[in-house]
């Protein structure tokens, strides 16, 4: 038996809903059963603008380890536009 584990965390950037961009302010990771996925329990992440309401959200359903790679792969991008001096050291 899993309980919901769920962190919320301000963002900056945009998300496409419904073929037009919205900015996006928060992130809501939780680990859950998910909505539509095939897993018992995924890693989920709305992307959300909090001022437009629940409709205004992009969500992703991901399994452990395709989360865990994704995680790595963000990761390895960062340090590469890093070290191409793309992006500063923040």
């Amino acid at each position: 038996m899993c309980t919901m584990i769920v962190e919320n965390i301000k963002v900056e950037g945009s998300g496409k809903v419904n073929n037009e961009w919205i900015s996006l302010d928060q992130a809501n990771v939780s680990y859950d059963h998910p909505f539509n996925a095939p897993f018992e329990h995924a890693l989920n992440i709305d992307f959300v603008n909090a001022t437009l309401g629940p409709s205004s959200r992009v969500a992703v359903e991901l399994s452990a380890s395709a989360a865990r790679d994704l995680v790595r792969t963000i990761l390895e991008v960062l340090d590469q536009a890093e070290a191409g001096g793309h992006l500063s050291k923040e």
